[in-house]
C-alpha cells in the first residue's frame, strides 16, 4: 500500500457489523476479510481448514498492525481484528447444512454475507452429493446458505448485501440444463471452461432472481467480477495445459491481479454507502457493466431457479419453500 488510499472507500462499520466470507482464508477472500475487519466489522471466514484459518488470522493482525503504521486513514481504533472461523466444505452438503446450523444457533444477525470460495476450470468430477464437483462448489452450497440465512439479513438493519464473485467467464457458458451436470461427457471430452462459466452464469442469475423478490426490503444482492488473479484457485486448472500455459503467459506479462488487486470490486461492492439497496448490479474492475444475454433472460432464470429448488429438495424444508415464495 505505501501509504496510499485503496480504490474503495474505508468506511465505519461497527463491530456488530457481522460479516461472513466464504473461502475467507486464502487469496482474495482472505483481503476481503482482512480489509473488512480493518474497518471494524466482526467477519467470520468460513471455510474447511481450522489450521489454515487460524494462520491466515494471526496474518491479519500482524498487517493489521503493520496498516495502522502507514498513513492509511480510517482504519478501526481496536487493537485486534475481530475474526473468527467456522467450518464449511462446500463440496458436502452435510457440511454446508452443519454450517448454517451452527451459525444460526449462535447468532441472531447477518449484514453482510460475501459468496467467495470456488474452484476452477477443473476436470469432471462428482461430489459426494453426486454432484459435478464445480457446480455444487461455486454455485448450489452457495445458494443453500444464501437462502437459508435470508430470514436473518431480513432482520439485520437498513443495509445488508449478499455479495456473489463470479467471473467473465459465464459469457462463455452454454445454458443446458438438462445437461447441466455434464454426465454427457467423457473425463476426456469435459469441457471444463463452459462448465466452469456454467456455474457463475446460475450465480449471476441468482441475483436477479432474488433481487426481484427483495426489491421491497432492505437486502440487495450484487455480483462482481475480480478478473484473472493469481491465487490458489489455479490449482483447478494445474493439470490442464493450455489453461495452465496461458495463465502462466498472462502472470509474465504482468497481467494478472494480486489478491488485493481481485478483493477490490469485491470489498467496494461491499461496503460502498452509495450502493445500499443497488440491486442487480454486477461490476467488473470496480465499475457497473452488462453481464451476458442469457444472465438477464428472465425465463432462464426462471428455469435454473427451479432446477435448483430440485436438486436441495433433501435441504429445503418447508417452511424455507414457503418462505421463498412469499418474499
Amino acid at each position: 500500500m505505501g501509504g496510499t488510499q485503496p480504490s474503495f472507500p474505508i468506511v465505519t462499520l461497527k463491530k456488530e457489523h457481522l460479516v461472513v466470507v466464504t473461502g475467507g482464508n486464502t487469496g482474495i477472500g482472505y483481503e476481503t476479510a482482512k480489509w473488512i475487519a480493518m474497518m471494524g466489522a466482526r467477519v467470520i471466514i468460513a471455510c474447511r481448514s481450522e489450521e489454515r484459518a487460524r494462520a491466515a488470522i494471526e496474518n491479519m493482525q500482524i498487517e493489521f498492525k503493520e496498516e495502522k503504521t502507514k498513513t492509511t486513514a480510517g482504519l478501526c481504533t481496536y487493537d485486534t481484528l475481530s475474526v473468527e472461523f467456522m467450518a464449511l466444505d462446500l463440496a458436502s452438503m452435510k457440511s454446508v447444512q452443519t454450517f448454517i446450523n451452527d451459525f444460526t444457533a449462535k447468532e441472531s444477525h447477518l449484514n453482510l454475507l460475501i459468496c467467495n470460495a470456488g474452484i476452477a476450470i477443473c476436470g469432471q468430477a462428482y461430489t459426494e452429493d453426486d454432484f459435478e464437483s464445480m457446480f455444487q462448489v461455486n454455485y448450489l452450497g452457495h445458494f443453500l446458505i444464501v437462502t437459508k440465512l435470508l430470514p436473518m439479513m431480513l432482520k439485520s438493519g437498513s443495509d445488508c448485501r449478499v455479495v456473489m464473485v463470479t467471473s467473465d467467464s459465464h459469457e462463455v457458458a452454454k445454458f443446458d440444463l438438462e445437461n447441466a451436470q455434464g454426465r454427457q461427457h467423457t473425463k476426456e471430452s469435459f469441457p471444463r471452461h463452459e462448465y466452469y462459466g456454467n456455474t457463475k452464469l446460475y450465480q449471476i442469475m441468482q441475483m436477479f432472481s432474488l433481487n426481484r423478490k427483495l426489491r421491497n426490503t432492505d437486502v440487495s444482492v450484487i455480483s462482481v467480477h475480480p478478473g484473472l488473479v493469481d491465487t490458489e484457485v489455479t490449482r483447478g486448472f494445474s493439470d490442464f495445459l493450455f489453461w495452465n500455459m496461458y495463465f502462466k503467459v498472462y502472470k509474465w506479462l504482468g497481467l494478472s491481479k494480486t489478491p488485493f488487486e481481485g478483493a477490490t470490486t469485491v470489498i467496494n461492492a461491499a461496503v460502498n454507502p452509495k450502493y445500499h439497496r443497488s440491486r442487480d448490479c454486477y461490476f467488473v474492475d470496480l465499475k457497473e457493466t452488462e453481464p451476458s444475454n442469457d444472465a438477464k433472460n428472465e425465463d432462464y432464470q426462471e428455469a435454473v431457479w427451479e432446477y435448483t429448488l430440485g436438486c436441495l429438495k433433501d435441504y429445503l424444508q418447508e417452511k424455507d419453500l414457503t418462505f421463498l415464495n412469499h418474499l
